[in-house]
């Protein structure tokens, strides 16, 4: 006989038997394996793991998160900046109109052109009706002559 060939050799024992049925098993098991590991690599390539989907739902709840509160942020942001510019318009015409700072606030309307025709009603409540005079002392008559020209010529300073 050639070297290529085995001789047989007889199963004396239920351990040599399960030795070879195990060698065997193995073997069949790691090329059906192979085999089909290979084809369903083959089959799915490019497709996503359950587990890649797992990770990338959990990435898409996260960033789903961050964009809500951003996007509240935002809102919130611009609802400060609308006040802001509301009491910057109202602070102008207050001033444009005449109307005291203080008093400001008290203006209402939605557009310039409202706002500025309820500060003029409310600057007409508030401004008197008759105009304040000036004090004006009396010039004594034990002036003297030197006396009556300095004030007649600085008109403006108060004694």
């Amino acid at each position: 006989m050639s070297d290529t060939t085995k001789e047989f050799k007889a199963i004396e024992s239920q351990e040599a038997l399960d030795e070879v049925i195990k060698s065997r098993l193995e073997r069949n098991t790691k090329s059906v394996t192979d085999s089909v590991t290979k084809e369903f690599t083959e089959k799915y390539q490019g497709w996503v793991s359950p587990e890649d989907v797992k990770s990338y739902t959990e990435k898409i709840e996260t960033l789903t998160k961050d964009a809500e509160t951003t996007a509240k942020t935002i809102e919130e942001l611009n609802a400060k900046i609308a006040a802001f510019e509301r009491s910057s318009a109202k602070i102008s015409i207050a001033r444009e109109v005449g109307l005291p700072i203080d008093l400001a606030d008290r203006i209402s309307g939605s557009t310039d052109e409202e706002m500025k025709a309820d500060a003029t009603k409310l600057l007409a409540f508030i401004k008197p009706s008759h105009q304040r005079q000036e004090f004006q002392p009396e010039m004594p008559d034990t002036m003297s002559g030197v006396e009556k020209a300095f004030r007649a010529k600085n008109p403006n300073l108060k004694f």
